[in-house]
């Protein structure tokens, strides 16, 4: 069909560590979802205006997932300890290029799991199953300047620093700068 784009939807995802297990987000994870995204410093490093109001946990967790899924854009994820099936974590991908095989990933972790590296561990497991069993040849990460805390995620996590991506970003109601780092399938020999 000319002028016609087929749509991939994004593939389902679940993956275990010996600490977490990401899986996607549904409607029973939406208290956990809205009191991550309600955390004010997770709100600091959101791309939010900073007049917009609080992220409804529901929707996160169900229609906004699916719209994401469906368009082939991305998918939302819980990152659940598994010590006590506790969601600690919101992860999502995003900016999926279907062409190139790459998409982004972006995380949030509560207030009280922060510090004890499930979000490294996580996006780690992430990024390997989306190249090893999805096809895809890039994950990529985009962190403000300032966020040291996502900075050692991505170190630990074995992604790249690749650059400075300037005024690519909205952080706190303002333009920043974005640090690059990726995740490629030749990182895995």
């Amino acid at each position: 069909m000319i002028g016609q784009v087929a749509v991939r939807r994004f593939p389902a995802l679940t993956v275990s560590t010996p600490r977490t297990e990401v899986r996607r987000l549904t409607s029973a994870d939406a208290e956990a979802a809205g009191e991550i995204f309600a955390d004010k410093l997770t709100r600091r490093w959101l791309p939010l205006p900073d007049d917009s109001g609080p992220i409804d946990g529901h929707a996160w967790c169900t229609e906004l997932a699916r719209q994401r899924r469906d368009s082939g854009e991305g998918d939302h994820y819980a990152v659940v300890r598994r010590e006590d099936d506790q969601v600690v974590g919101s992860l999502w991908t995003r900016r999926t290029d279907w062409g190139a095989r790459l998409t982004e990933v972006s995380y949030a972790m509560a207030p009280h799991a922060r510090g004890f590296g499930f979000a490294a561990e996580a996006v780690d497991a992430v990024a390997i199953a989306l190249i090893l069993e999805h096809g895809f040849q890039r994950v990529e990460l985009r962190v403000a300047p300032g966020n040291l805390a996502s900075r050692r995620v991505a170190e630990k996590a074995g992604f790249s620093y690749e650059g400075l991506l300037r005024n690519a970003g909205l952080v706190g109601g303002g333009r920043v700068d974005l640090e690059l780092w990726s995740f490629v399938a030749a990182d895995l020999r």
